[in-house]
């Protein structure tokens, strides 16, 4: 007798939290953070945690490692402090928590600077954002406006997020990226 069919990309919800990183901002005024919590929830994924991080490398890093260390998130997703001044240190605060067995997601920034080029012409390349796969979790790293957190989603989170989007997207892929499945 055959076995029960098993769907290949089982629908899953993942876990996430948003962390806005900024010295000025407040619960109140975080546009781009209460954009990006919406985006996920419409996408039917959890939203456990969103808050503001100050824009200090050892604070941005020690609560990425924290949420990333909690079985109940699969995605961390940071807006804010992607820029060139001395106080944007989100990428530098991931990279600093980067092991061998971690995988920066090469495309990403790439995809996101030559989407936003569109819509902001050469001013594109004065962003760093990044993303990774870091201890089996998603991070994700955008620049601090609502714009930024928009395109983010309109045009790649959106696909990448949904488990339903073919050809792949990493809703399906992360339980092979823990090794919990072939």
């Amino acid at each position: 007798m055959d076995k029960p069919h098993e769907l290949p990309h089982p629908l899953q919800r993942l876990g996430a939290a948003v962390l806005t990183v900024s010295d000025t901002r407040t619960m109140e005024s975080d546009t781009s953070g209460a954009l990006a919590r919406a985006r996920l929830l419409a996408l039917g994924h959890e939203v456990w945690v969103h808050e503001i991080v100050r824009d200090e490398r050892a604070l941005i890093s020690a609560r990425v490692l924290a949420l990333v260390d909690e079985a109940r998130i699969d995605l961390v997703f940071l807006t804010g402090g992607t820029g060139m001044t001395r106080r944007d240190v989100t990428p530098d605060a991931i990279t600093d928590l980067v092991m061998p067995s971690d995988r920066r997601v090469e495309g990403f920034g790439e995809l996101f600077r030559s989407l936003s080029y569109a819509e902001i012409g050469s001013a594109t390349i004065q962003t760093r954002a990044d993303a990774w796969i870091l201890r089996g979790k998603l991070v994700f790293v955008v620049p601090g406006s609502t714009g930024a957190v928009r395109l983010a989603f309109d045009r790649i989170l959106d696909e990448q997020l949904d488990f339903e989007f073919r050809p792949c997207n990493f809703v399906a892929l992360l339980p092979r990226i823990r090794g919990e499945r072939d």
